[in-house]
């Protein structure tokens, strides 16, 4: 009962974070997870939850979808699942912190060295398989998708409702690779029960609502800025985790 709550508020206080600034949410959300439940179990919440908000997400901003970047995007993260199904990689507790940790780093690589663009048909590709390939090893890829947009001419809408319509469907295949081998081995039974995925479902559409909402009234420099230091702040308590769990 208590875990249920606990993944009932987060899942509610993180797509808010998510919905105002396109990414944070899931890397939050993760590290609070991934505290309580096996690795597996954890990437099969998070991509359950994360899925609902993507979703709702992309449908309150689907008119700033940009699809010809999204199509991009496929053409890497294609290539990108069937390698990782032949690896089978998985992370223990202590890596996973540390794989969400240190991703923020990409947001400070400098500007005049190494610069991702989006609207740029290369750079969506290596996107798409990045983006991928990261959300089915550390089970968030939101700083390295940002990398992609932050220095784009997109408005701060097309960069959520775009970053939305990908990560929805990195979730899918996120459920998909970690539910598929856990349900054939261990079985379920170590996720939580089925009331707290319903539940969650209305929470995550409350938040992802009001952080939307508060999109809204955020101007595009503020909405760049804020973004960067957050998800580095959350980064740094995430290292710290992952160096503690080594010991």
């Amino acid at each position: 009962m208590k875990l249920g709550l606990i993944i009932i508020i987060a899942a509610l206080v993180t797509a808010t974070i998510s919905g105002l600034f396109g990414m944070a949410g899931g890397m939050i959300f993760m590290g609070i997870i991934a505290a309580f439940l096996g690795v597996a179990e954890a990437m099969v919440v998070h991509g359950a939850v994360q899925s609902v908000s993507n979703s709702f997400r992309t449908y309150l901003l689907r008119p700033d979808i940009r699809w010809d970047i999204l199509g991009w995007h496929a053409l890497g993260a294609v290539p990108s699942v069937g390698v990782l199904l032949l690896l089978s990689i998985t992370l223990n507790k202590s890596q996973l912190y540390l794989a969400l940790g240190l991703l923020p780093l990409i947001l400070w690589l400098p500007r005049n060295w190494l610069a991702g663009d989006a609207e740029k048909p290369a750079h969506a590709v290596l996107c798409g398989a990045m983006v991928m390939g990261l959300n089915l090893t550390a089970g968030v890829a939101g700083p390295a998708l940002d990398f992609f947009y932050v220095k784009t001419g997109l408005t701060r809408l097309e960069i959520v409702a775009t970053k939305a319509m990908t990560m929805f469907v990195s979730h899918l295949a996120k459920i998909f690779y970690f539910g598929a081998p856990l349900a054939m081995s261990a079985g379920l039974a170590g996720l939580p029960p089925l009331w707290v995925f319903i539940a969650a479902i209305p929470a995550v559409l409350l938040g992802t609502f009001i952080g939307t909402r508060l999109l809204h009234r955020l101007s595009d420099i503020h909405f760049r800025s804020y973004t960067k230091y957050l998800v580095t702040l959350i980064g740094a308590v995430y290292v710290f985790r992952g160096i503690a769990l080594m010991g």
